[in-house]
């Protein structure tokens, strides 16, 4: 109970699941979620609990609100209290706006945005009680310049990073500090649609000629939550230069 507490959406992978896995090294108590997978979900639950440290999973869609509330009343029922938080659900959509159906246009915002305001909506209250706590969003370059053939998505992420701004001059004086960080081409799965010509010529673009990887955001994430409370309202690009 007298151990910190973080909560990572869309954890059963990629970058959620890298800075999941940092935090267990570092000792925290660490809430875990996805939409679907529960079976990948509880691996990951596996692996933080080699760490010695306690685990709550949590399958479920945290652009529903009703579900999210469910997930932290677990949350208050186990730990008490939700000192940091990591948005970084989220999905890609590749294709013409003009292809993209209202279900789609839909799915995507819930997915990527909605769910940042509900995880906050319900974490901030607890985080203004106790006067601290660190808000990141997980966001990407393309919510600062847009990508041709992905509106959506880049109309998600943007809506992150003014979502980030505003709310960090709310929560400025309850010594909340709320960031986001601006991912540019992450070796994750969401990347995996490309071909490997499209890999290369993807590399070619950013100066420092390779993607950068999960474990690298874990380590920023980790460093923007211990290192600096007067560092808030920020847009942080991690992209290796591309941008």
């Amino acid at each position: 109970m007298n151990k910190k507490t973080i909560l990572i959406t869309g954890s059963s992978r990629g970058i959620g699941k890298a800075i999941a896995i940092k935090y267990a090294k570092k000792g925290y108590n660490v809430v875990i979620n996805c939409k679907n997978n529960k079976e990948l979900l509880d691996n990951v639950k596996k692996e933080i609990e080699g760490y010695q440290v306690s685990c709550l999973a949590f399958t479920g869609d945290m652009g529903d609100y009703a579900t999210t509330c469910q997930l932290f009343d677990e949350i208050k029922k186990m730990y008490g209290k939700l000192d940091i938080l990591v948005n970084n659900a989220g999905i890609s959509h590749v294709g013409l706006l003009t292809d993209v159906t209202p279900e789609a246009w839909n799915t995507i915002i819930n997915n990527n945005l909605t769910s940042v305001f509900n995880c906050c909506k319900l974490a901030v209250p607890g985080m203004v009680h106790q006067q601290s706590g660190k808000i990141i969003n997980i966001s990407s370059v393309w919510g600062n310049v847009g990508a041709s053939c992905e509106v959506a998505y880049s109309t998600t992420k943007g809506g992150i990073n003014a979502f980030t701004k505003a709310l960090a001059k709310e929560l400025a004086p309850s010594n909340i500090q709320v960031n986001a960080i601006a991912c540019g081409a992450i070796d994750t799965e969401m990347n995996h649609f490309l071909t490997d010509e499209e890999l290369v010529d993807l590399v070619e673009d950013i100066p420092a000629g390779r993607l950068g990887t999960a474990e690298e955001v874990a380590d920023f994430v980790y460093a923007l939550t211990h290192k600096n409370q007067y560092l808030t309202g920020q847009v942080i690009g991690l992209d290796g230069g591309w941008i």
